[in-house]
């Protein structure tokens, strides 16, 4: 384990927080990672070789060996090392032909930054997971300032995100234990919350709790509740009770307000995150793109809605169908709303593990739309020179109909024979349905199942990567002072112009009153919690909301239990040292142990020759 130790001892006398390296610095380091890797794996290998707890690959002198490549940055080795997969994964997609071999150079990368992380002691943690490095791209350009945390994220990290060094980050941002402090560059740093084992009242009264990703997320799932109560209220009203003034109804004003509020979030965020994340793509998950939808099908009807209030009252009728529009538009809003609930019960590992397989299979099902796309636009064309071929056209519309119609399993063979000229319309609609039915169809469950058993054979730590996307996704943003909607309106109108022209410190003083006021209630049970509950020692409220009790808490370390001052006496007299001598080293293959043990005679052979030389030396001398 001393071996292993190396970043410690590497690392300089100033943490990376404060001699942050250069990204020509950072770049020569990934390189350097690279040139290592390749020399240790110069051909291709099993990657269960190299994944393996017990690799006879990846031993304790390999990660010495890397965590010293890194110098007085040795801190930053981890975060280049993660980089250099990214580069072996984008050379494997490059070049196909060493497309396994670059895959295990980039497994082989991921593997030595968890293992140097895992050496770790817990208070370097926060330094070497969180700093936020800078590299030169491709083109020159300098990147976008990203930590190891959030590369690993990007890059769907599974087996170091897995790690109890990651997790133990993860939880302690999504606790609130170490929050976000922002930076003069616009970038935010993670330190410590200096009061977080306080048991006053008064000292978690703090709007910046508000910021914390547990809190962020049970506001934002009561907020949804409240929104999906508006929703039922809308469109319980039938178009029957119009308002012969077509005014609006105060359920349709507080559902539009909060769907602006909620769209105006997530705008500004992937905004923030676009000029920050160095792949900002990477950050888009699917509730990212379930949210847009909502919005849009929201703001679609909200237009309508206003079309038809704009209307002159001489044309009553052309204002019912646009408000009849839009009722139908905010009807079709339902699933993706109530599809939001499943939010609520992402912390539970089977519902987390079911948000990823449907995201799985979603982008898996790419290439089967693809190829339907490209099959059906030729088809389609078929049928309607067809169906032109007697001079009447205007069926595209009908094409298209009995196109969907028999892709999902209900098939109208009597209007091919009819309308598109038989038998060429039959024989055409006969092949679609062989071609969408039988091999499009089964293409994408192959892919569907591809994608299940994909998830499922790693199930725990696919659940512990989407655990780590969600924590730092609700605190990647910069921003000092979180207001979540609908409540980012009054930020947005009346709070977000005072920046620009009053003094720093009277910016702040305003945000934190107006955030006590608006936020009282909620940062008071917050208060009571962190104050009250999550440090309680009771049992009970420990069991129902996690978390150990707080002298259990921290560096967990395999020790033998003291007994001297124990009135019953020791356990025993044989030491705890002398029992475990003669366990195997089951962190090293056995391959391993017997060169270690040759390696061993041979030094002994090598000392036993030097002697024996002396000797001889000395008979000849005499």
């Amino acid at each position: 384990m001393g071996d292993a130790l190396a970043v410690e001892e590497q690392r300089s006398i100033l943490s990376t927080h404060s001699c942050n390296p250069e990204p020509d610095t950072i770049t020569k380091l990934v390189k350097r990672c690279r040139a290592l890797i390749i020399r240790l794996l110069p051909v291709e290998v099993e990657i269960s070789d190299i994944s393996d707890a017990t690799s006879s690959i990846i031993t304790p002198e390999v990660i010495k060996s890397f965590a010293q490549a890194g110098g007085d940055f040795g801190e930053a080795v981890p975060f280049c090392l993660l980089r250099a997969k990214a580069t072996f994964t984008r050379d494997a997609y490059a070049n196909p032909a060493d497309y396994d071999e670059n895959l295990v150079r980039a497994v082989a990368a991921e593997v030595l930054a968890r293992r140097i992380v895992h050496n770790l002691n817990v208070d370097r943690l926060e330094s070497v997971m969180s700093t936020r490095y800078r590299y030169r791209e491709s083109d020159g350009d300098t990147s976008a300032p990203t930590s190891a945390l959030e590369t690993a994220i990007d890059q769907h990290c599974t087996i170091f995100l897995s790690s109890s060094e990651a997790q133990h980050v993860v939880n302690s941002l999504w606790r609130g234990d170490w929050v976000q402090r922002n930076n003069e560059n616009m970038d935010i740093d993670y330190v410590p919350y200096e009061k977080t084992e306080s048991n006053g009242f008064w000292d978690h009264m703090n709007p910046e709790r508000m910021a914390v990703p547990r809190y962020q997320s049970f506001f934002r799932v009561v907020m949804w509740f409240v929104f999906l109560f508006v929703y039922s209220q809308s469109v319980q009203s039938p178009l029957d009770t119009i308002d012969p003034e077509r005014n609006w109804n105060p359920y349709e004003i507080i559902l539009y307000i909060m769907a602006f509020s909620f769209l105006l979030e997530e705008t500004v965020k992937m905004f923030k995150i676009i000029r920050i994340a160095p792949k900002p793509l990477a950050t888009i998950g699917f509730w990212t793109v379930v949210t847009f939808l909502t919005d849009g099908l929201l703001l679609s009807a909200f237009a309508l809605r206003v079309a038809g209030l704009s209307l002159e009252h001489n044309r009553d009728k052309d204002a019912q169908m646009l408000h009849f529009r839009s009722f139908q538009v905010l009807a079709c809003v339902a699933p993706l709303i109530w599809m939001r609930i499943l939010t609520v019960f992402d912390g539970y590992k089977t519902v987390g593990t079911l948000q990823v397989v449907v995201a799985r299979m979603l982008r898996e099902s790419t290439i089967f739309f693809i190829l339907l796309a490209i099959m059906a636009v030729g088809f389609v064309q078929s049928l309607y020179a067809l169906d032109a071929a007697d001079g009447e056209t205007g069926g595209g519309g009908i094409v298209v109909n009995n196109l969907i119609q028999a892709l999902l399993g209900s098939p109208d063979f009597e209007s091919p024979s009819e309308r598109f000229g038989y038998p060429f319309g039959l024989i055409i609609f006969y092949t679609w349905n062989f071609v969408s039915s039988i091999i499009l169809v089964n293409v994408l469950i192959a892919l569907f199942g591809s994608a299940y058993s994909d998830i499922t054979e790693n199930e725990t730590e696919e659940y512990l990567l989407f655990f780590a996307h969600k924590t730092v996704d609700l605190i990647r943003a910069p921003d000092s002072f979180v207001y979540p909607a609908p409540f980012n309106l009054i930020e947005a109108i009346f709070i977000a112009p005072l920046e620009w022209f009053l003094p720093k410190e009277w910016y702040i003083t305003i945000n934190r009153y107006v955030m006590t006021t608006i936020f009282f209630v909620p940062l008071s049970l917050i208060a009571l919690f962190e104050s009250q509950i999550s440090h309680s020692r009771n049992r009970r409220l420990r069991a129902y909301f996690a978390g150990p009790a707080p002298d259990e808490d921290g560096d967990p370390k395999i020790e033998d239990p003291e007994c001297e001052d124990d009135e019953g006496g020791i356990i025993t007299t044989v030491k705890f040292e002398e029992l475990v001598k003669t366990f195997p080293n089951t962190a090293l293959t056995e391959s391993a142990v017997v060169h270690r043990e040759i390696k061993a005679v041979r030094d002994q052979l090598d000392r036993l020759e030097k002697l024996l030389k002396n000797g001889e030396n000395g008979d000849k001398s005499q």
